[in-house]
């Protein structure tokens, strides 16, 4: 891996997991207690031992930045390697990133300033565990100027993916995107289909002649799903790299969390006895970085006021004080307070449920504070009128909900 430059892609605005990109970039949203949503792919980067990473930024990056700053200045700076933020700089255009290909092509003298032989290019909004030097291996060994990442699907679910035609060589004949119904079958498995993860390895001299063409046409989107790949299965060598998971499970594990309903999902796979997305595998370690709290705390054992947590993951800081948590992940520093009781529900850092609260089927964003008996996920046409509430029902409930029954003034400054 010490020739291939990763590229991630953490610009986009984040429009379908609104509010909580509201104030932070989406790769920057909590994720599974302790971590951020980039955390995953980055933890992917080092565990393939790619140790050189531009993180391509552009809305509201302040946490982001300030995230990687504090948690992933941990490779040898001094041996070359870097995991490193590329704000929007207009060097070759006087526009914002139109496009997943775009934000590369304006980013094109910083990747040539390293002299990479392979770029890969990565989303940060997707939840799986991946050997990217296998990948490039088999790259190598097939001769292939592009490599795409792809996960075998069922045929009813095509129209959520970009869908490729493989031959039984591997090599890609085809792009369909997201079609409603599709007869081709992919050579791995007849009666799967083979999308597109959003994962692509490029051979550098193939990949800087097309970034320049596609800049110069004006009816491209300059996306390297819908525009890029497409175009290069007939004169390029594409081939598919199937997904070998990292994550030992029975079942293949990738995400795309760029919905409300897609996040919470992921988040609820690891509330399992036996969770379907495994974060305690020492062989595959997902880091990140974590301020300095105590350790969790569980206090009263009295029969109507005992404070505990069953099929939750819990963060340090947290204080369980007299009541009962279901089925939720708690992120550091957060309080349940007497005869409350949370279930289903994402709780972001800072967080304080008064007492006699009923939460449930809840996103509540950071340092926010409920009054005491406030209850949620209970009457959704009630929820609407004070809170975000999603298509199936998801509330999700930011700082601001009601600045007069919060107890504590909104500070629109604090570090995330």
């Amino acid at each position: 891996m010490k020739d291939t430059l990763g590229v991630l892609l953490a610009g986009g605005a984040g429009e379908r997991l609104y509010p909580l990109t509201r104030d932070r970039a989406k790769p920057a949203v909590t994720f599974g207690g302790i971590y951020r949503i980039i955390d995953i792919t980055l933890s992917n980067c080092i565990n393939s031992d790619l140790r050189r990473v531009y993180i391509l930024t552009q809305y509201k990056a302040l946490s982001l930045n300030r995230h990687i700053r504090e948690g992933w200045n941990i490779v040898a700076r001094d041996l070359g390697e870097f995991v490193e933020i590329l704000p929007p700089m207009k060097r070759v255009s006087e526009n914002w990133y139109l496009g997943t290909a775009d934000a590369v092509y304006q980013n094109i003298y910083s990747i040539g300033s390293e002299q990479p032989k392979h770029v890969l290019v990565l989303s940060g909004d997707h939840i799986y565990k991946m050997n990217y030097a296998l990948m490039l291996q088999q790259h190598n060994d097939a001769g292939a100027d592009v490599t795409l990442a792809t996960i075998l699907i069922d045929p009813e679910e095509t129209y959520r993916f970009g869908v490729v035609e493989v031959d039984r060589e591997g090599r890609i004949t085809g792009f369909v995107e997201k079609p409603k119904k599709t007869d081709i079958r992919s050579p791995y498995n007849p009666r799967m289909v083979s999308a597109s993860m959003g994962v692509y390895l490029f051979n550098t001299d193939v990949l800087i002649p097309v970034l320049l063409k596609d800049a110069e046409d004006p009816n491209s989107s300059h996306d390297f799903g819908k525009d890029i790949l497409p175009r290069m299965a007939d004169d390029y060598k594409v081939y598919s790299f199937n997904f070998v998971d990292e994550n030992k499970k029975e079942a293949l594990y990738w995400r795309d969390v760029g919905t409300l309903e897609a996040y919470y999902e992921a988040n609820m796979d690891m509330v399992a006895v036996s969770p379907v997305f495994n974060l305690y595998d020492p062989e595959w370690p997902i880091r990140t970085h974590q301020r300095q709290f105590p350790p969790a705390k569980f206090v009263f054992g009295e029969p109507t006021r005992m404070g505990t947590a069953i099929d939750s993951l819990v963060s340090s800081g947290c204080i369980i004080s007299g009541g009962m948590v279901k089925n939720s992940l708690l992120s550091p520093d957060v309080r349940v307070n007497s005869f409350t009781e949370v279930d289903a529900s994402i709780l972001f850092s800072h967080v304080n449920i008064g007492r006699h609260c009923r939460i449930r089927r809840a996103i509540i964003d950071r340092d926010v504070h409920l009054p005491e008996g406030t209850v949620i996920g209970y009457d959704t046409e009630a929820d609407r009128q004070r809170y975000f509430v999603s298509e199936s029902g998801i509330t999700v409930v930011t700082r601001d909900f009601s600045l007069f029954e919060s107890p504590v003034a909104v500070d629109y400054f604090t570090s995330e």
